[in-house]
């Protein structure tokens, strides 16, 4: 069965403006949900924030993915549950190509990808679990776009905020982004005033509530 529902664009211009100051570690101070634990930068430096337009498929058939190509919008980020298949590559060169010149923010792939050095050089930011030559075919066996979808034990629903970074990837739903969103910057905001601290010669543990731990 295929399953093509409408785009959601859940993620509002003040949360993509926000969004662009914050670091994905800031937030891992405040939760250990909605972390995309595994997979990995196709390089590094990389950042991007965006608007998930989620896909489905079933191992072998990308068929969903040629699909939602057509849909993509401006600062979305593609996310491909792949069914647990860590062995194929659903994601290479051409669509790649497209991704770019349709402006998408990113691509996260729960499972391989191939044409590396293209993606490289087209400078696409791609999160995945690793490359493979391995490749899905168009098969016309099932897929789904724009349904929640799980991925790395995450479930991603269109709309929701991906923010990626060289640290790693977090999702989250728009309605708790804002919260997320404001203690991180104030968090990073309060940086420069720890750092100000420390060079004054004030113990990080004294600083952190550490050191009552070894009273």
């Amino acid at each position: 069965m295929f399953c093509i529902n409408s785009r959601v664009q859940g993620v509002t211009p003040e949360l993509f403006s926000m969004y662009n100051e914050v670091m994905s570690s800031t937030i891992g101070h405040m939760t250990d949900f909605g972390f995309l634990k595994g997979l990995q930068p196709l390089f590094r430096p990389i950042r991007f924030v965006g608007n998930a337009v989620t896909v489905r498929i079933p191992h072998m058939d990308s068929s969903a993915v040629h699909k939602a190509l057509d849909i993509v919008e401006p600062g979305d980020v593609l996310v491909i549950d792949m069914s647990g298949d860590t062995e194929r590559s659903c994601w290479g060169g051409i669509c790649s190509y497209i991704a770019k010149t349709k402006k998408a923010a990113g691509v996260i792939v729960a499972g391989c990808v191939n044409d590396v050095q293209e993606i490289i050089d087209l400078q696409l930011p791609v999160f995945s679990l690793g490359a493979s030559p391995l490749t899905t075919r168009i098969l016309g066996i099932e897929g789904e776009i724009n349904t929640t979808i799980s991925v790395c034990g995450v479930a991603v629903h269109p709309g929701d905020l991906i923010i990626a970074d060289s640290d790693g990837v977090f999702v989250a739903n728009p309605k708790d982004a804002m919260g997320y969103g404001v203690k991180a910057v104030e968090i990073q905001d309060g940086e420069a005033e720890l750092k100000r601290k420390l060079d004054a010669g004030i113990s990080l543990a004294s600083i952190s509530g550490a050191d009552k731990w070894f009273e």
